[in-house]
């Protein structure tokens, strides 16, 4: 499956405190890279080598010089994948009111993102599940991950109360609709004739039935 102007769709690189443009600049180089490596090769095999030489880059230390370590870069690829999937998804999300009509958005902009930027959610996929579970990125990706379930759990819940939802476990759900697109995002990564607008929309069918108040 191939990119759809990826590179194009980054937007400008804004420097943070304590950055100059060109420092912001590198540093979006250097994670855009590390993004295309660990969709390719894998979290365990992306390595600063790999990094830098899709980086255009002439040694590693340009990326010692940017970053503490892989840790480090990692939170700034998760992060990165973050700020793509948020900006994508939720004017899609909050264009709709019904918590029904929300939920069918959420799964198919998600999905939708595989077409967008092929490569960002299997970066994060193989970050989160490659990461060592005492490192301290490792506990950070956690708190980041809980925390997004915790969101869509609560939502489901307004939902269930206010009536639009039926009575089942949002837990269980939320975990069931989270597991189902991470196992998507996967295959993608493999077939290259992965139809991520079908997927997506049959996926939402399927929680759209699930989560009905009335059969």
């Amino acid at each position: 499956m191939r990119a759809k102007n990826s590179g194009s769709k980054q937007g400008a690189v804004t420097p943070t405190a304590g950055r100059t443009f060109t420092e912001a600049a590198r540093r979006a180089q250097i994670v855009g890279a590390a993004i295309e490596v660990i969709a390719e090769v894998g979290h365990a095999k992306a390595s600063f080598n790999r990094i830098a030489r899709q980086a255009g880059l002439s040694s590693t230390g340009m990326i010692s010089y940017h970053f503490a370590g892989k840790d480090d870069l990692m939170r700034e690829v998760v992060a990165e994948v973050m700020r793509v999937a948020d900006a994508y998804m939720r004017p899609r999300i909050e264009a709709h009111q019904t918590a029904r009509e929300r939920l069918r958005a959420h799964i198919e902009s998600n999905l939708a993102l595989l077409d967008v930027y092929p490569k960002h959610l299997h970066a994060m996929v193989e970050v989160l599940t490659g990461v060592r579970d005492e490192s301290p990125s490792a506990r950070e990706f956690t708190a980041v991950t809980d925390a997004m379930l915790d969101t869509l759990i609560n939502a489901v819940r307004r939902a269930q109360e206010s009536g639009e939802f039926g009575d089942f476990d949002p837990v269980t759900l939320v975990y069931a609709l989270r597991g189902s697109i991470d196992a998507l995002v996967m295959r993608a990564a493999r077939d290259p004739d992965f139809d991520a607008a079908a997927h997506g929309r049959r996926l939402a069918d399927l929680f759209d039935r699930a989560t009905r108040s009335t059969p």
